[in-house]
Parts: structure tokens; sequence; C-alpha cells
């Protein structure tokens, strides 16, 4: 394979790099904003059981873990063994295996999604630097699941009240909570989105599928 390879849209992907996912002995490190990319290509490869030796880890944007499907499927995965961590931040879609083989995922604005399939052994170690600085900075599940569960619980109705336009008064005695515990879950809410305003909290949680 060349030390760079593009392949478009995650059946190709699946289709050009399962023997590469077969052939790791070690370690695949992935980084998603979403869980859609590999599963959706082949839906049962990332909650097979792991072969004895290999480390699994997982690096999600916070914002997924807010649909129960990818809470379940983080848990999941946790539970089969990977270490699991979770990033405040946007994270850029990466696939590492065994230290030698990286795939990042392009943008979607031009149709199928792209991927670039990277063997280069200095462009994949400085990826892999990047990738360990994000993982550094992320949380342990666990703690992560302690924090947000009652988020998670709440979440819905805020984003229904911020979607409504609601004033904060109204919304807090809708959903039965104090003025300053509902702007609280408001904050966290947009933290937990990345948003810098109620406007972009409510745009991404509709793009996100949470409203």
């Amino acid at each position: 394979m060349a030390t760079v390879t593009v392949v478009h849209g995650e059946a190709e992907l699946f289709e050009r790099t399962a023997h590469l996912f077969s052939g790791t002995t070690t370690e695949v490190a992935c980084a998603a904003n979403a869980l859609r990319t590999w599963m959706s290509a082949h839906p049962h490869a990332e909650v097979a059981p792991q072969p004895p030796g290999l480390r699994v880890r997982k690096l999600f944007r916070l914002s997924t873990l807010l649909d129960q499907r990818w809470g379940h499927h983080a848990r999941t995965m946790a539970d089969r063994g990977a270490d699991v961590r979770i990033s405040a931040h946007d994270v850029n879609e990466t696939i590492l295996l065994d230290g030698r083989v990286a795939i990042l995922a392009g943008d979607e604005s031009r149709g199928a999604r792209s991927y670039s399939v990277i063997t280069q052994p200095e462009v994949v170690h400085g990826i892999a630097s990047l990738f360990e600085a994000a993982w550094r900075a992320g949380t342990e599940l666990a703690v992560h699941e302690a924090r947000m569960a009652e988020l998670r619980a709440f979440a819905p109705g805020v984003l229904d009240s911020l979607n409504r336009g609601w004033t904060d008064e109204a919304a807090a005695r809708a959903l039965g909570v104090s003025l300053r515990t509902y702007r609280r879950r408001v904050a966290e809410l947009m933290a937990a989105l990345g948003a810098s305003s109620r406007f972009q909290a409510g745009a991404r949680a509709r793009e996100l599928g949470l409203v």
C-alpha cells in the first residue's frame, strides 16, 4: 500500500483496511466525535471480544455520550476490556493500529466521506503524538459517567426548552426546578456540547439528533 491512500465512504474503508485491523496485535487507538464511522460499515467489529494481549483505547467526544445509544456502546467497550476516555473538546477522528498505520477521517461536505490511510512512519508518529496529548487530557469513562448521570437525564428537557425559545423562568417552571438549577444545567449542557451560545447548543443538539 502507498504511504497515503485515500478511500471514500465507510464501506470502502472497511473493504480496504479489514486486513490491517485483523493483523493488529498490540494496540488499536481511536478518537471519535461520533460512533458511526467504523460501525456503519462493520457493525460488530468494535464490540467483538478483544484478542488476548490487544489493548484498545477509545477517546470519544463528550457530546456523543448524551445519546443513550452511544453511551451504551461506550460502556460495552469498557466492559469488554477497552480503555475509554471522554474529551470535552472536538477530536480529529483517528484510528491508530500498532503505531504503524493511521486512518484519518475527512469532511462530509462533498458527498461520501473520505479517509486517508497513512503508513509513512514519521507522519504516523506525529498523529500518534497528537492522540496521546488528547488522551492525557481526557476523563476516564467511570469518572465521566458519575458526573454526567444527572445531566443526561436532564438534557432532553433543557434542549427542548432551548429549542422552543422559552425564558429561563418558564423553562425552570416547566421542568420543576429552581431558576438557579436550570441555568446551571444549561451551562453544563453547553459545555458538554462544546457550544459557546445557547443557539449553538440547540443547533448542535439537532445535528446530533438529540432534539
